[in-house]
């Protein structure tokens, strides 16, 4: 863990600002392949970029409130993405919104949760977590992702799976009471239970031990992760047209865009998540899969029932029926994997082939 002001004249501090300018010099304009690719190389630094600030200040807070850095602050990018894009895109984006997000629930409580769990047991044999946290923070998912994309389907008040705008509104608001509810559980009431679990024989991890980085060296760190997560996500937006065009040419359906694009914006949380699993930290990883998954549903539901104020068209929020079948066999085997506080190569490998059949799913429904 980089510490103190050299941490100023690493590569770190340099990527999130070229990915920056480079951001102001590319939006709103059409890029030729070089460019694209040169921007996709950008883009790439300036995700290890976000996630080694990330855990920066999440070594200075330390746990659970270090997950909780990365979860939000993809989150609130996520969103402000989602709402420019139905704010400029018109009537065909009247499903972005419930694409993108079941989309992130998939990926991270199926690719997150999946990755970690198979990294560490294949490392250290078994691999440790609490029961009780992890359970409570699938619970809360699993509700979030019933109220706001299960329900539209089966209310009467609109046709199709929509809701009137008193059922969005009282959804923002449960699922915002939720998150909170979970979030004071995480860091306040009960915030052993999303601890790491110290395992006997296990190798030491020298970052633990490590002594934390400064005040002004984590304030530094944060407002660069700040930046390499608006470039990520703006430079995502950037290569967007690249991406839809390349979605066309392969013949997949519009909405693998959003696939592709929770996809490119998790990436610094599959990271993260992918060296704690390495360093025996599996409740970590856990903390940050489940916590993603919650926040992108708490504030995004949220943040497009304030924004259809302004937006024309329709919002489909309701799933569709391949996906709520993919949605419950997620949280059941979720539940079976919780249940232990403990888990083998296998559970890992169910829920990877879960992401696999949604994204098999996605390109060919």
């Amino acid at each position: 863990m980089a510490g103190g002001n050299r941490a100023l004249l690493q590569w770190s501090t340099f990527v999130p600002v070229l990915a920056g300018l480079v951001l102001a010099l590319t939006w709103g304009r059409d890029l030729g392949p070089v460019l694209v690719g040169l921007v996709a190389l950008i883009l790439a630094g300036a995700v290890l970029a976000a996630v080694h600030h990330a855990e920066v200040v999440a070594h200075r807070v330390g746990e659970p409130f270090g997950s909780l850095v990365l979860a939000v602050a993809v989150t609130v990018i996520e969103v402000a993405l989602i709402v420019t894009l139905m704010v400029s895109g018109g009537p065909e984006t009247a499903s972005l919104a419930r694409d993108t997000v079941f989309a992130a629930v998939m990926i991270t409580t199926n690719g997150i949760l999946g990755l970690s769990l198979l990294v560490g047991a294949i490392r250290y044999g078994v691999t440790l977590f609490n029961a009780e946290g992890t359970g409570a923070a699938l619970a809360t998912v699993a509700s979030l992702a019933t109220l706001s994309l299960v329900l539209p389907n089966f209310t009467s008040s609109r046709p199709g799976p929509e809701f009137s705008p008193s059922q969005l509104t009282f959804a923002a608001v449960a699922s915002l009471l939720l998150y909170g509810m979970f979030v004071l559980t995480q860091t306040v009431r009960h915030r052993d239970f999303f601890l790491p679990v110290p395992a006997g024989g296990a190798a030491a991890d020298d970052e633990s031990h490590a002594a934390p980085p400064s005040n002004r060296a984590a304030a530094a760190s944060l407002a660069l992760l700040v930046l390499a997560l608006v470039a990520v996500v703006g430079l995502a937006k950037v290569e967007s047209p690249a991406i839809e065009a390349g979605v066309r040419a392969v013949g997949f359906p519009p909405s693998f865009v959003g696939v592709v694009i929770a996809l490119l914006v998790l990436l610094p949380e599959t990271l993260a998540a992918y060296r704690a699993a390495t360093r025996h930290r599996t409740q970590t990883s856990l903390n940050l899969a489940l916590g993603s998954a919650m926040a992108s549903i708490g504030l995004t539901i949220p943040a497009i029932a304030v924004a259809t104020i302004w937006l024309d068209g329709p919002l489909l929020l309701g799933l569709e029926a391949t996906q709520m079948v993919l949605l419950a066999l997620t949280v059941t085997v979720g539940i079976l994997t919780v249940v232990p506080g403990r888990a083998t190569r296998l559970q890992g490998g169910v829920h990877l082939v879960l992401l696999a059949a949604f994204l098999f799913l996605s390109v060919n429904p």
